[in-house]
């Protein structure tokens, strides 16, 4: 019997497969959870499946059992709680629970960049791998969500032929993840693709039946969710190959604002003329303070790393330099700083002492409270080295700031942020910061004066208030 795909004719069927545990739908597993493994966890509690998610962090398994996100993402608290009380979702640390429970176990974990090169390290997925195959009694589909290096899926199957009873039959699947932070928990359920790396008709049948819930969904709301059945390798590439053309068109637009700050021009006038063409588009055409987060930085740094080792360096030899677009960007902030308040450039860059900056932003962006590579504490940290006394404010990324840059100083609004401030940087685009009034906040500062990182202000209403405005690749708007 064949299960047609629900909305796509074009679309191959899907084999009907038994549930090895003989629950009417596959039982779930996330490996992992972190940001990937918790929302996802969650999310398909929400669409019915029975799902136990594990982790060797005790304490955050705690606090997930508990109700609590350990992070920030919009809709997901309510949504965890929810789940909680209707008994579809449960959190454990042990690995044993976890192959007893599953049919589908789907690996979460990190892949941090390594801290002997830009490649991605591995450690993560292997120790989850290993510590759930000799535990499997009854066959199983391990499927890979984490973004992992080309090849990462056969190195699994490996592990599993080692590790588990090669008589159940175990078999591996790669299905990568897409998730926006600030707007993950629609990605899972409504996501605009849905792609598979699948060797067997089981292995396909299984992973249908393991989204069947998001076809449903799409079914019952009249949209469409293209599917992409595929090899292994194309599937691992995906992840990798689409945050590198994301990460190469930030990086271009803000090239073009390099460009514009010598030539005179207008980056946003620029990006807005060119996004109108339809084989650009407008959307990642926004110059600022450039990239940042988990993602696309280690990302498209593991890449490089993978396309050497596998003899295709040079294909990816751009990629460098969109890295050093990306980071010349915050550099930019500095100078910009220094200019504003006459301070002259010495030997080891511009002598900031003496003065009080306001940090707008520690988060990545909005609707996040993730820090890691973000742009505005890279550059507070930046500014701080170069002697000025920096104060930061962020809505929601205040703790996870204070972990990763202890040293700086830290606020509770955007008010006390500014208050004295001889300089105020925006440099995450929360609406708090683009909404503010910049009248009233003038009444706050010592100075005048501002960066505005993610060029999300508007420029013409801060310079009539009296401010000394700076954009990123824009000129000083005239009044």
């Amino acid at each position: 019997m064949t299960i047609p795909y629900p909305t796509t004719p074009s679309v191959p069927a899907f084999t009907e497969v038994a549930v090895p545990s003989g629950a009417p739908r596959p039982r779930l597993a996330f490996l992992g959870t972190g940001y990937l493994g918790a929302t996802y966890a969650v999310c398909f509690a929400e669409l019915g499946y029975d799902v136990l998610a594990v982790d060797v962090d005790a304490a955050k398994i705690a606090k997930l059992a508990s109700g609590q996100v350990p992070f920030h993402e919009p809709g997901l608290d309510e949504l965890l709680r929810s789940n909680l009380a209707a008994g579809r979702l449960r959190f454990t640390t042990s690995y044993e629970e976890a192959a007893e429970h599953a049919d589908v176990h789907f690996i979460c974990v990190g892949t941090p960049q390594r801290a002997d090169g830009m490649g991605a390290d591995l450690a993560y997925v292997e120790a989850s791998v290993t510590a759930l195959a000799p535990h499997l009694r009854r066959r199983a589909l391990i499927v890979g969500k984490s973004t992992v290096p080309v090849g990462t899926a056969e190195w699994v199957e490996q592990l599993v032929a080692r590790h588990a009873d090669p008589q159940l039959g175990i078999e591996v699947a790669w299905s990568p993840e897409f998730l926006q932070e600030g707007f993950a928990v629609e990605d899972v359920l409504r996501p605009n693709r849905i792609v598979v790396g699948v060797k067997s008709e089981w292995a396909n049948g299984m992973l249908y039946a393991a989204h069947k819930g998001v076809f449903d969904l799409a079914a019952t709301e009249e949209r469409e969710v293209p599917l992409v059945v595929t090899d292994f390798a194309t599937a691992e590439l995906v992840k990798v190959a689409a945050n590198a053309f994301l990460a190469t068109k930030i990086s271009f637009i803000n090239a073009m604002a390099e460009v514009c700050e010598v030539a005179g021009g207008d980056v946003t006038q620029l990006a807005k003329a060119i996004g109108y063409d339809p084989r650009i588009g407008n959307r990642f055409l926004q110059a600022g303070v450039g990239f940042g987060g988990g993602c696309l930085p280690k990302d498209i740094r593991a890449f490089q790393a993978r396309a050497q080792e596998l003899g295709a360096g040079e294909a990816l030899r751009f990629l460098h330099e969109v890295d050093l677009i990306n980071l010349r960007r915050r550099s930019r902030v500095v100078q910009l700083a220094a200019e504003l308040l006459g301070r002259r450039p010495g030997p080891a860059g511009p002598d900031l002492s003496g003065t009080r900056i306001a940090v707008l932003g520690a988060a990545f962006k909005p609707n996040s409270d993730d820090v890691r590579d973000a742009p505005a504490l890279a550059v507070a940290a930046s500014l701080a080295k170069a002697g000025a006394d920096v104060h930061v404010y962020d809505p929601q990324g205040m703790e996870n700031a204070r972990a990763a840059q202890p040293t700086l100083a830290y606020e509770t609004s955007m008010n006390d942020a500014v208050a004295g401030a001889e300089l105020v940087c925006v440099l995450t685009e929360w609406a708090e910061f683009r909404n503010a009034n910049p009248a009233e906040l003038a009444d706050l500062v010592a100075g005048k004066r501002v960066i505005d990182g993610k060029n999300c202000l508007d420029a013409g209403l801060w310079a009539r208030a009296g401010w000394d405005y700076r954009g990123m690749g824009r000129p000083a708007p005239a009044l």
